[in-house]
């Protein structure tokens, strides 16, 4: 049962459970956690295929924009090792197909493209020496998985400055370990809020159709040891409404320098509500999911399979053969964002200016 802001919260006296690892390199294999079998089992798949990383890519095994992106990269590793080429010219070939279909699993998200360019950069940068171009593959992509946890520790530091004491905090989805490589955006500002001391409680959407902030963020909330409530997405305007959440933090798949963020599906409906509560409505992300260069005109919604609708499990949930539209994203106006907390600060509007200031500044 939720209760009113106001009443006190008494902090669990869990002790912290370690990382939960979403995805690394081991023994030239790309090890993850299946998500799809969560929160029944914590299963870990191996892959040794680019191929089988792309598909896992699509079938939500990995999900996230910055775990796909890592994911990605360890598959572009996958893709050198296996390569045959015995010239320069020959190992891009195969990266590049590599590239191609990586990039093509999830169209939305672009830290799936930024890593994928990365790895791309290195290469070229390379000298003739195929073997030596292979290690640097691998060795990007693990500096790369390293970052991202020091990213997100960073930024959940500079968003846990947000949170008051006592605070009830609205997540929408899953933004946290299992997003990233390990520590998490929006749930990491809220685990660090809570290592800092702070007592706050977060209110969890179910996320449909594919139910990701019951089956993953309860999950982290539980392993982690944060007090917190799960709630239908038709809840959150009932809550707000009643004066039972007073501050909102969401993660993102793309950020625009127009400060237009897209992030799954219902988001926007929060962040309007958030507006008309007069709440504050906070992106978490770092600075490889902003693309500086799109416009909202540029970027493709992802669309996805209708029978995430349709179906649970083998069980029929609406009548066969209807009409079905699925996107996976919204996109939140700049005008509904209160600020964007990355590894480098928290950016305030106006965002045209803010935005390109900051994910520019290497300082």
């Amino acid at each position: 049962m939720l209760s009113s802001k106001n009443q006190k919260y008494k902090r669990k006296s869990a002790t912290r459970s370690k990382d939960l690892l979403t995805v690394r390199w081991e023994n030239n294999q790309v090890v993850m956690i299946d998500q799809t079998k969560l929160p029944a089992k914590l299963v870990y798949v191996r892959y040794r295929k680019y191929e089988d990383v792309a598909r896992a890519i699509e079938r939500l095994v990995v999900r996230g924009a910055p775990a796909i992106g890592v994911a990605a990269a360890f598959g572009m590793s996958l893709a050198a090792i296996s390569s045959k080429a015995k010239n320069k010219k020959s190992l891009i070939k195969d990266l590049k197909t590599a590239y191609v279909r990586l990039r093509s699993t999830r169209p939305t998200a672009v830290n799936l493209v930024w890593a994928l360019d990365q790895i791309m950069k290195v290469v070229y940068s390379k000298n003739d020496d195929v073997e030596e171009i292979k290690k640097s593959i691998i060795l990007s992509s693990l500096n790369m998985a390293t970052e991202d946890i020091s990213t997100n520790k960073q930024l959940g530091k500079n968003g846990a400055k947000m949170i008051h004491d006592d605070d009830v905090i609205l997540t929408h989805c899953n933004a946290g370990s299992l997003a990233t490589v390990a520590y998490g955006t929006a749930l990491g500002v809220l685990r660090a809020a809570s290592d800092m001391g702070k007592n706050i409680r977060v209110i969890a959407t179910e996320t449909r159709p594919v139910m990701q902030g019951s089956r993953l963020t309860a999950f982290e909330l539980n392993h982690y040891g944060i007090d917190f409530s799960l709630i239908p997405d038709t809840a959150v305007g009932h809550l707000m409404s009643g004066g039972l959440i007073n501050r909102v933090i969401v993660g993102a798949d793309r950020v625009l320098k127009s400060g237009h963020v897209y992030n799954k599906i219902g988001t926007y409906q929060v962040a309007a509500l958030a507006k008309r509560h007069n709440i504050p409505f906070y992106v978490a992300a770092p600075s490889s999911t902003f693309d500086l260069t799109s416009k909202v005109s540029d970027v493709v919604i992802e669309e996805r399979n209708k029978n995430e609708l349709l179906k649970m499990g083998n069980k029929l949930l609406a009548p066969k053969g209807i009409k079905v539209f699925n996107p996976a994203f919204d996109v939140t106006p700049p005008e509904l964002i209160t600020g964007i907390i990355t590894e480098k600060g928290v950016i305030k509007p106006p965002y045209e200016e803010t935005i390109t200031k900051n994910i520019l500044n290497d300082g």
